[in-house]
């Protein structure tokens, strides 16, 4: 064999090889870009279930949906879209939590009385207070519809008693949401022992418990001196008790 047909037969070799290289090169490219698209429709799943959850402020669902498309397909082009607003939605969803929190700290009731019916929204104290030095526990805040005596606000204690000075009338102190504390007048049943406080003023009582996160109330106890209850107010269901807004 001379030398061109050696020369042609490598210059063939070569050439096959070159374009096998390329289509590896070719599937290898054709590969990845399928599954970049593959990954970008995944996202954009993923997005649909946001942009909907966002829609319907479902915030926690919205958040797991925005955390999960950073977290999976950070690349994605619906990932640079939602990530601007996922931190408001973020806060929103822990307000949601929050709000949920708050809305679980009241016990409704109703029960017959008097031919008609009671009913009642109850808040315990945040902290439990210590009223006599036996120890702390929690104080209650009462609103009542009842049919005959109508409606009523009242501080409960579970133990000792309200100052005896407030047997005519005497005041405490309520702070709504940290702004100027006020004064409203309350008393406690003519009885040797009290447990509970009636607030006069409950349809103001009511507004500012309606309209604020968190209600501190100072009142006097038994051996004169002051003690106040922080209640977070701000998940009283107003439709629970018809006829208070």
């Amino acid at each position: 064999m001379n030398k061109h047909v050696w020369k042609g037969l490598l210059l063939v070799a070569c050439t096959v090889a070159v374009a096998g290289c390329g289509d590896r090169e070719a599937e290898r490219a054709a590969a990845a870009a399928a599954q970049a698209a593959a990954k970008e429709q995944q996202a954009d799943e993923v997005a649909k279930k946001y942009d909907s959850a966002v829609a319907s402020r479902d915030w926690d669902m919205a958040r797991i949906h925005g955390v999960a498309l950073l977290d999976q397909y950070p690349d994605s082009a619906a990932a640079r879209r939602i990530a601007p607003g996922l931190e408001e939605v973020k806060a929103k969803a822990e307000g949601a939590r929050e709000q949920r929190r708050m809305e679980s700290l009241w016990d409704y009731s109703q029960v017959s009385a008097d031919g008609g019916t009671q009913r009642s929204a109850a808040l315990l104290s945040k902290d439990p207070v210590d009223v006599d030095g036996s120890g702390a526990k929690p104080v209650q805040l009462v609103f009542r519809d009842h049919p005959k005596w109508k409606h009523s606000s009242y501080l409960v204690l579970q133990a000792s008693d309200f100052a005896r000075a407030c047997y005519s009338r005497c005041s405490v102190s309520v702070v709504a949401d940290g702004a100027a504390a006020r004064k409203m007048s309350a008393n406690r049943p003519d009885t040797d022992e009290a447990t509970a406080m009636f607030i006069d003023d409950n349809k103001a009582l009511w507004r500012l418990a309606r309209k604020t996160r968190v209600l501190e109330i100072e009142f006097p106890v038994k051996n004169g001196s002051l003690r106040k209850a922080v209640f977070e107010t701000g998940g009283l269901d107003g439709s629970q008790m018809p006829g208070w807004d």
